[in-house]
């Protein structure tokens, strides 16, 4: 495996923990609809949870969450609707971010809720 795929499958393990350290019920993790990948889906109360997870080892490019895009953006949101559909749910619905940075052997971590919206 590729150093900057262990990287994300790092940040992503580092993501689902700190997400259940504060309460939400991991649903799915990597669900894939069409073109999309939905990082993980959470559920905390009544809202469903869409995180996107975003891990560097280095800054200098600029910070984790300047790497979600626009058309990313759109597909995350096409692929939660046909989640929605497919588990006929009826819930609340947020976009959040986790960004991650590697700093020498320690990980820090940034949990952006309400990243981005979608009308």
């Amino acid at each position: 495996m590729a150093e900057h795929n262990k990287l994300g499958k790092k940040g992503e393990e580092i993501a689902v923990a700190h997400l259940q350290e504060r309460g939400y019920v991991i649903l799915e993790t990597n669900w894939r609809a069409q073109s999309a990948e939905i990082d993980i889906i959470a559920k905390k109360g009544n809202t469903l949870v869409v995180v996107e997870v975003k891990t560097r080892s280095s800054i200098e490019y600029g910070l984790p969450q300047d790497f979600v895009k626009p058309a990313q953006i759109q597909r995350l949101v096409k692929a939660i609707d046909q989640y929605i559909t497919i588990k006929n749910l009826d819930l609340e619905v947020r976009f959040d971010i986790i960004a991650i940075n590697k700093i020498f052997s320690d990980y820090n971590v940034e949990h952006i809720e309400d990243a981005f919206y979608f009308f």
